[in-house]
């Protein structure tokens, strides 16, 4: 919900393509569309992404479903289905994603996200984590 009201915020604050400053040379608010995935890789193809996004949010259902998860395994699965149902719900009704989150990395553009990126970069890092952490306390457990 937070990232599909920050898109709705950004898009009526801010007209298509236009930025507005926030800490110069460094970070933007511009508003542009997206038809593609992250760095806009299979533009054009929101059939196909669709699609690969409904698997992904069944293999994550049946992870929740199948496997008995502590509270940080929940969580961290939570944070990745959010974003991926936030740009999965946008892209279906509109067709495109909205991203807004703009940096400028050492005179680096850096391809402009939303929020729900960030979820789901987050999500993916702590799913990681919680799965390396399991995989130890596992080896302890059995050594």
């Amino acid at each position: 919900m937070i990232d599909l009201i920050s898109k709705q915020i950004v898009s009526h604050v801010l007209s298509l393509h236009k930025s507005i400053k926030v800490i110069d040379n460094f970070f933007y608010l511009t508003y542009t569309k997206n038809n593609g995935a992250a760095w806009s890789i299979l533009q054009d193809e929101r059939i196909p992404l669709l699609i690969l996004t409904v698997i992904v949010i069944y293999i994550i259902y049946k992870e929740f479903m199948n496997n008995e998860m502590n509270k940080m395994e929940q969580l961290s699965f939570g944070i990745l289905l959010g974003g991926i149902l936030g740009n999965f719900f946008e892209r279906l009704i509109n067709g495109t994603v909205i991203d807004f989150l703009d940096f400028y990395i050492f005179g680096y553009n850096f391809p402009i996200f939303n929020l729900a990126d960030c979820f789901i970069v987050i999500g993916v890092i702590l799913v990681i984590i919680t799965g390396y952490r399991k995989d130890k306390k596992h080896e302890r457990s059995h050594s």
